[in-house]
């Protein structure tokens, strides 16, 4: 199959961008195609913000798939959405109406119409054309837009990979067969992780399960997960006078906050700990056993047995893409960072017709990359060079 435009990636970058490529570009449905191993558009992002009972997004009300900033208010006052579908001072949108407006997108566009299921396993330049081999063939197209983000790289401390390997009772928050009904009513539970994913979860499960929020220093507040002046020129001006690659990734790595949650979320979980209904334990578990299903974390200063342990411990930080975009960066010697990620300009091209999107895209977009917001960022770069349709 020849296509001009092929999005790899059906998450938030993928979605957003192939929007953008259709309304603000003008490029014809049947130009597009999008590719992803998963079943749906989205049903990556779906299973993750819904496996810890996630109510509100941290992103504001103009941060969304829609080209158009306001084009999720205007979807709220056409389906009579009620006002506690946005919360707080930055008006974040609840989970519920976030899904239901990027539903009506889909629709909209029939982008699950030029949707191919399938997983990238090769990438090679020929002529005026890239081969992206795949696990269902091979496709050609003139312009590829990596969009592919670190869903698939969960972080699992040794002692929690140790525990699985003895069969103990241990999860990843975000690993696909992973579902809060597989907790059992009144089991002790350790989760692990103190931001936002495991605050949520956290507050959840304590309806059914007696919970410890194990997190290595106390509740750490932020409205973002990284400064707010870095979703505009503020720091974006400074970040881009930088020329050294290196000298980037030591700022995105100073901006970012993991670890962090907004200040609502934080007060919910002081308010149940002191109504007793969950307990947070400043602590860092160095070693695990497991006897006859009980299992006992090792920590600082004393030790906690449970049934069940939860990591909310997030994504590692490597570059997406193993292996198979590191045989298409040898082959096509495409340039990267000592840090291993893609050198680019500002139109976000890695080479002729090959753009990056998400986290390969981070040392020209900066530490909210990976966001929705560094989705829009993205788009904005590409409408600006495609605008003609071209």
């Amino acid at each position: 199959m020849h296509l001009d435009w092929l999005i790899v990636g059906g998450g938030i970058h993928g979605v957003h961008l192939a929007l953008v490529l259709r309304e603000r570009c003008r490029i014809a449905a049947d130009r597009i195609r999008i590719i992803d191993p998963y079943d749906h558009l989205l049903a990556r992002w779906e299973s993750c913000t819904t496996a810890c009972g996630m109510r509100y997004l941290r992103s504001t009300v103009v941060h969304h798939l829609a080209p158009d900033p306001y084009d999720l208010l205007r979807f709220a006052r056409h389906i009579n959405a009620d006002d506690h579908h946005f919360h707080g001072r930055y008006q974040r949108p609840s989970l519920a109406i976030f899904q239901a407006h990027t539903q009506s997108l889909i629709r909209q566009y029939r982008l699950s119409d030029y949707t191919l299921q399938g997983r990238v396993c090769g990438l090679r330049r020929r002529s005026t054309f890239w081969d992206v081999e795949t696990d269902q063939g091979m496709l050609s197209a003139r312009h590829v837009l990596l969009a592919v983000s670190c869903g698939e790289q969960l972080r699992w401390p040794a002692w929690a990979r140790e525990l699985r390997k003895a069969d103990a009772a241990v999860y990843h928050l975000y690993e696909p067969t992973f579902a809060l009904d597989q907790i059992a009513a009144h089991s002790a539970v350790a989760i692990i992780g103190g931001g936002i994913s495991a605050g949520h979860l956290a507050l959840n499960l304590c309806r059914k399960a007696q919970v410890t929020l194990l997190m290595r220093r106390p509740i750490q507040v932020a409205p973002f997960d990284s400064p707010p002046g870095w979703m505009g020129p503020k720091e974006l001006r400074r970040f881009h006078a930088e020329p050294d690659p290196t000298r980037r990734r030591a700022m995105i790595t100073a901006a970012r906050l993991p670890g962090t949650m907004p200040v609502e979320l934080a007060q919910s979980l002081h308010a149940a700990a002191q109504q007793q209904q969950l307990q947070i334990v400043i602590d860092e578990v160095h070693a695990a056993t497991i006897a006859d299903g009980a299992i006992t974390l090792q920590l600082t200063h004393h030790r906690l047995a449970v049934t069940t342990v939860i990591l909310a411990t997030g994504f590692t930080s490597e570059r997406p893409g193993h292996p198979w975009l590191d045989d298409a960066i040898a082959y096509n010697e495409l340039p990267t960072a000592p840090c291993g990620y893609p050198l680019i300009g500002p139109a976000l091209q890695w080479a002729p017709g090959l753009f990056v999107s998400g986290p390969l895209a981070e040392l020209e977009i900066g530490p909210v990359a990976r966001n929705i917001i560094g989705a829009r960022h993205a788009g904005e770069r590409l409408a600006r060079q495609y605008a003609d349709g071209s």
